[in-house]
């Protein structure tokens, strides 16, 4: 039975990668900033928790060093320990170009997407060490990759550090009974991704067709994550699900795909 942590777990693939570890049998300590929505998130996990799991809330602020450490104490109280620790707590604004990204937004992603992952990394490896070993895994995003998309400059710098960032851990843990991993969910049609959509409806509606080739909902795609995560053994494993082959056979094939109609776009 895992004991995992995962911030930014309150709604979108956070929430789901907890559900899917809870129906797993498996411990799970969810946080978000408020304690409004962890205690929503936890009144609708424990429903679908296997008999031999628990869920517990967390209310921390990632950006700020001192709740991480919090968290981490709390969430070893109780859950008797924690294995394996999910960076997920992000937020993106991907539609404006870099320079009328506001300051607030421009501060809020570099922060929460940044810091907090690399807090919570600083945390969870030093608590992993002391107690034995675990795992550690970050949730990249878009641009993480490298590539160049309008409107999401400043969110995929954040991405693309990240990926660096995940990397050089990978390789300082090295030897060490911690092992660093980090997964790419792939464009995930969240409460997020359908706010970016409100306020660009002129995007989505030219990006359509392809928007409909790339996207997937999140109850898709949280299974395999969480799968592929269970069974990660090395260190450095990247996961990914959508791959250059699933892409390939999406343009590929002749059905016709349409994500967005269940959300009325």
């Amino acid at each position: 039975m895992r004991k995992a942590v995962i911030t930014g777990s309150t709604r979108g693939i956070g929430f789901a990668l907890a559900r899917e570890l809870l129906a797993r049998g498996h411990c799970v300590a969810v946080s978000g900033r408020t304690r409004t929505a962890v205690d929503d998130a936890v009144a609708r996990l424990r429903p679908r928790a296997a008999a031999a799991a628990a869920v517990h809330g967390l209310v921390v602020d990632v950006t700020d060093a001192a709740q991480v450490e919090q968290a981490w104490s709390t969430a070893v109280d109780v859950l008797g320990g924690v294995d394996l620790w999910i960076n997920n707590a992000g937020v993106a604004n991907t539609t404006r170009p870099i320079v009328t990204t506001t300051p607030d937004d421009v501060r809020t992603m570099v922060t929460t997407n940044m810091l907090g992952t690399v807090y919570g990394s600083q945390v969870a490896v030093r608590g992993m060490l002391a107690a034995g070993g675990g795992q550690v895994f970050n949730v990249l995003g878009g641009g993480s990759d490298g590539r160049i998309r309008p409107g999401m400059g400043v969110y995929s710098a954040t991405k693309r550090g990240l990926d660096s960032f995940t990397q050089a851990l990978a390789k300082e843990v090295a030897g060490t009974t911690v092992r660093i991993g980090q997964i790419r969910p792939g464009i995930l049609i969240t409460e997020g991704w359908l706010r970016e959509a409100a306020a660009a409806p002129q995007q989505v509606a030219k990006q359509r067709k392809l928007l409909n080739i790339l996207c997937d909902h999140v109850d898709d795609v949280a299974p395999y994550l969480v799968d592929r995560v269970l069974a990660s053994t090395g260190n450095g494993d990247a996961i990914a699900w959508l791959t250059t082959g699933r892409m390939t056979r999406r343009f590929l094939l002749p059905r016709k795909r349409d994500v967005l109609a269940r959300y009325g776009l």
